[in-house]
């Protein structure tokens, strides 16, 4: 029997300057970077995860920021656009908090059941925030920046753009276990278990739009869930019968991932849930500190020569604030 996933797992996306991206991610939005490492394919530069406290899976966008890196392109074969859950009657807060800050958003109603905030991260990453008619019980991380009561939930829901949308919820409904929650005549809502958010994925069918450019300001892959790696593995075999190009099981330290893309060319990981980001330091200082594996500890000095200089907000480490 096909594993089911149990959600979604993370974003990744591609951003610019490392500090900007941080500044608007943990002030801004409100999230927590729990983990400062580096992109394990290519060290030169950082792998930064926000989430919630704890960097549960179902919470986290990740990035690989380049300096100076040139902007992509939106189009089909992409996730274009990454929704966060907030609770209901709190966007007119975050209006407020962006124009503050100097970000543009307006509001976009969908349906009567969600509310959305529409907006562009510093390099021109599509997203959006969304209160709906369903209570997410998920708690949020306790920032500074933003009061608990209007505070991210979590990943709400992602949307993949692809020229045709067949094959693609063919892969998310026999491969990925996942169910058709709604069909309009501008996409194909599909989701998990009982498709609450954190479990929905929205498919856009483009057929004469462009193919994206993956650069600065684009999603580069979306994760799924499964428990644990005995799971993966039985995952793995089956996609493999079945024809998709699979990578072998690679270890990312804090959950250990499979990719392969779809056919409508959106890249997907299957990550898991455990061993988590607590591994190798305590959850008061998560990413407090440049963290490496194993296997690229030996060239530390080299790898923080190479990376930017980047400095946290104090609201990130609880530990620090309590220590005034």
């Amino acid at each position: 029997m096909t594993p089911q996933t149990s959600g979604l797992h993370h974003v990744t996306a591609i951003a610019g300057a490392p500090q900007r991206n941080i500044d608007f991610y943990v002030t801004g939005l409100g999230l927590r970077l729990v983990k400062k490492t580096v992109n394990f394919d290519d060290p030169g530069t950082y792998h930064l995860y926000y989430g919630d406290d704890a960097g549960r899976p179902g919470s986290l966008l990740t990035f690989f920021p380049w300096t100076g890196i040139s902007s992509g392109r939106p189009g089909s074969g992409q996730s274009t656009s990454t929704a966060f859950s907030v609770p209901a009657g709190s966007l007119g807060w975050w209006a407020g908090h962006f124009k503050e800050l100097g970000v543009d958003s307006e509001f976009v109603r969908r349906s009567a059941d969600e509310e959305r905030l529409s907006l562009r991260d510093p390099d021109g990453l599509q997203l959006d925030l969304v209160a709906s008619s369903t209570v997410d019980p998920r708690n949020p991380w306790d920032s500074a920046s933003v009061p608990a009561e209007y505070a991210v939930r979590g990943q709400h829901s992602s949307v993949l753009t692809v020229a045709d949308p067949t094959g693609t919820v063919e892969v998310l409904t026999r491969d990925l276990g996942m169910h058709v929650i709604e069909e309009t005549p501008d996409r194909i809502r599909v989701g998990a278990g009982d498709g609450v958010p954190g479990n929905i994925v929205d498919i856009i069918a483009d057929p004469n739009g462009q193919v994206g450019l993956t650069a600065g300001g684009s999603v580069h892959h979306i994760a799924f869930r499964v428990p644990d790696k005995t799971t993966q593995e039985q995952w793995r075999q089956e996609l493999v019968a079945r024809g998709y190009g699979v990578t072998a099981i690679l270890d990312r330290q804090y959950f250990t991932s499979i990719y392969f893309r779809e056919p409508g060319g959106v890249l997907f990981e299957i990550a898991t849930d455990t061993p988590g980001f607590d591994i190798d330091e305590p959850l008061l200082e998560l990413g407090r500190s440049l963290k490496l594996p194993p296997w690229l500890e030996p060239s530390r000095d080299q790898i923080e020569r190479a990376v930017a200089p980047i400095t946290l907000p104090r609201e990130n480490n609880p530990a620090l604030v309590a220590g005034q």
